[in-house]
């Protein structure tokens, strides 16, 4: 899972636009001075050694902050995969996206952020409610909450657009979690970001 979303973050970027700065393998350096990471010892965490991070090491990083830190492998294991790729993308708010979700299933708890036994619990019975619909719904969750933060931030929405106009990164990446189905049309996509132009 973690090789696949180093895969899908690419390498080296240092974007004005993306509030995260400079990413490598989508380890942020925000990420990487928490962390400590010097990687050219020059005393200091700077661009220069997110551009020296390794694949393996971003992978790792992935894992254990990312995968098992949130708890992530606590949920039902057909939520891991997109939930990780989200918590990666977003940070907490991947689990607020579940547990938001998890509330319009009638199951209550907080909105936190935290992965915790109500969250594990609650996770648990709407995969048992809800087997063939829960990851769509998921995926389906965060394809809003993209869209959503577009709506918001006019400097993000290159990051859900295209040039051209079709999907961006963001929707095709929520959208690779999503059954066919459930796919927006190009004239639905099309039709949801008409009021941005």
């Amino acid at each position: 899972m973690a090789d696949a979303i180093v895969s899908r973050e690419g390498g080296y970027v240092n974007d004005p636009d993306d509030p995260g700065g400079a990413t490598n393998h989508g380890v942020t350096l925000g990420t990487m001075r928490d962390l400590g990471l010097d990687l050219d010892g020059d005393g200091a965490v700077t661009a220069r050694d997110v551009r020296a991070l390794p694949r393996n090491r971003a992978v790792d990083i992935y894992m254990n902050r990312y995968f098992h830190r949130p708890r992530i492998a606590d949920l039902p294991e057909m939520l891991w995969e997109t939930v990780f790729d989200m918590q990666v993308n977003a940070g907490r708010n991947a689990i607020r996206i579940l547990q938001r979700l998890l509330n319009r299933m009638g199951q209550e708890v907080a909105i936190d952020g935290v992965i915790g036994p109500r969250t594990i619990a609650a996770a648990g019975r709407a995969a048992q409610l809800a087997p063939d619909h829960l990851v769509d719904a998921y995926g389906i969750a965060r394809r809003n909450y993209y869209f959503a933060l577009a709506d918001r931030r006019p400097a993000s929405r290159k990051y859900a657009r295209t040039r051209a106009g079709g999907k961006g990164g963001w929707i095709r990446r929520a959208e690779e979690f999503i059954s066919p189905l459930y796919h927006m049309t190009e004239q639905e996509f099309r039709n949801r970001v008409a009021a941005w132009d």
